[in-house]
């Protein structure tokens, strides 16, 4: 079994970046809420314990704390932000409430030599890091020594290096602090003394053997929409249990053009896969007719993806288990601070839980992985680059992208702008530079002249954005001439627009996916 490391959460909105980071160094790790780590703590057996940051005080009352036994397993154990705060109040130190706040950029300077620091950091030197941070820590537990200080916080790093405990102020997981990945790296390689063996060759060795042994000789059905998550869910599927599968596309209509045709073509030709194609997209425009809230035409894609799916689920003679592409983000989002698992097939399938009348057990072939994992384990089992690589597009999918009411005319305006957006995007050799791309056709109409003739029609928004983990994301900065070229294109070509604007803004922190 590889080396593993615990990531106890307190609340964090970046602890799926300290996770990240970990992983990207070839260790696997894993997240749990600070209130369920004491009872898998021992079963984990973790190589080393990380506590999260987290938005709570630990001056004030029944706020979070990490379980006992984390400190008493031997392991090493580091503290960051709050898992600073809460590691050093648990071990004898004390935490107050700081006048001198630090958030933002910040610096530190290093006071001593400290095996965290180890080929990173020197004594004298100082160094820009993020921080995050009203409390502080004001005086240490027995057996710690300071390492490194800021002008808000005078243990910015403090350390028992005969216990093996190390703990942090700023955060080192986030790219704002430059050598964050590098001290990270020393933690679990030099001090616990992981090997950095994880990889995705690995990983699809044991997820096929555990694949097998879950569901032994029983069927299972899987729901492919086409995406990168479900492609590589039922491809894995499909190595591990052959025939066994009944993967099942639930066409609803609303995807971009020849989409469907190249999900039926790649996975009934290339990889063979006994595939149910539901052509629903007629049913689906019914059911949204006149709907104009975003959140109920989320609903309403929903339940018709379950009764569609429920419908050929009886047609293939019914299963035992219910394959889905749930990603590691979907775990974390679901298992929250306050509260436990919820089942709910994924969103970019449908906005729906799993009815209680199908009666099915759940597989997860993806469950321990994020985005760019899956991406490198669909290369891995030999899925194209245009598939493995393709930019999100949740469920609800062009359903989204018009505000207000959804009929063929604007699906069909909207699917061939998108084309042009697409098309343009890959001839410039910008799609893998891009995080997301899409078009919307906004619910308003402007007077224009084209030609000789006055005009009356639609404003088309265009939309891309770049991300590194899908938490923030900032606008492409693309140059006017593309722009310009787009814009030409989608008027001359699209009948039925005469505008098409950028849209610059930014996505805020804390949220996964970009809708």
């Amino acid at each position: 079994m590889a080396d593993r490391v615990l990531i106890i959460d307190f609340g964090s909105q970046v602890t799926q970046l300290i996770a990240r980071r970990v992983r990207e160094n070839g260790v696997y790790c894993e997240i749990v809420p600070f209130n369920k780590a004491e009872e898998i703590l021992t079963k984990f057996s973790p190589k080393a314990i990380i506590l999260s940051g987290g938005p709570a005080s630990v001056t004030a009352a029944d706020t979070p704390r990490a379980p006992q036994g984390a400190f008493e397993l031997g392991v090493p154990v580091l503290g960051i932000c709050y898992g600073q705060q809460t590691m050093c109040a648990q071990l004898g130190g004390r935490v107050s409430t700081s006048d001198h706040h630090e958030f933002g950029r910040a610096e530190i300077e290093v006071l001593k030599d400290c095996r965290l620091f180890d080929g990173v950091w020197r004594p004298g030197e100082r160094h820009t890091v993020w921080m995050s941070h009203g409390d502080r820590v004001d005086r240490l537990p027995p057996g710690f020594s300071v390492a490194a200080a800021s002008p808000a916080a005078p243990y910015a790093v403090a350390c028992d290096e005969s216990r093996r405990f190390y703990s942090v102020m700023f955060h080192p997981e986030v790219v704002h602090t430059p050598d964050g990945g590098k001290l990270l790296k020393n933690f679990t390689h030099r001090i616990a003394g992981c090997h950095g063996d994880w990889s995705m060759a690995h990983f699809k060795t044991d997820a096929i053997a555990k694949i097998r042994a879950q569901v032994g000789n029983a069927r299972v059905l899987c729901g492919l929409s086409g995406g990168v998550d479900s492609s590589v869910a039922v491809v894995m599927l499909h190595e591990a249990i052959g025939s066994q599968l009944v993967a099942v596309f639930v066409d609803h209509g609303l995807l971009r053009a020849n989409e469907a045709q190249e999900v039926v073509e790649l996975f009934r030709d290339r990889f063979n896969i006994p595939l149910v194609h539901a052509d629903a997209g007629a049913l689906f425009l019914e059911r949204l007719r006149g709907v104009t809230d975003p959140e109920a035409k989320r609903k309403i894609i929903g339940a018709t993806f379950i009764d569609v799916f429920e419908a050929e689920a009886k047609k293939a003679g019914g299963a035992d288990f219910l394959a889905q592409g749930t990603l590691y983000p979907d775990v974390i989002e679901s298992v929250s601070f306050a509260g436990g698992p919820s089942v709910t097939i994924k969103s970019h399938h449908n906005v729906g839980g799993l009815p209680a009348r199908m009666k099915m057990k759940l597989v997860e072939p993806l469950r321990e992985l994020f985005k760019d994992e899956v991406r490198a384990l669909g290369r891995e089992l030999g899925l194209p680059d245009r598939i493995v690589g393709r930019h999100p597009f949740p469920g609800p999918g062009l359903a989204i992208r018009i505000p207000g009411e959804i009929d063929q005319v604007r699906l069909d305006i909207l699917r061939r702008a998108d084309t042009i957006f697409i098309e343009e995007i890959r001839n410039a050799g910008l799609y893998d530079a891009i995080w997301q791309a899409f078009t919307v056709l906004l619910p308003v109409r402007t007077v224009g002249v084209m030609g000789d003739a006055r005009t009356y029609d639609h404003v088309l928004a265009l939309r891309a954005v770049t991300s590194v983990d899908g938490m923030t994301a900032d606008f492409f900065h693309f140059d006017m001439e593309f722009l310009g070229r787009v814009a030409t294109r989608i008027v001359n070509e699209v009948r039925g627009v005469n505008r098409v604007v950028y849209d610059v803004t930014s996505k805020p922190p804390g949220t996964i996916e970009w809708e």
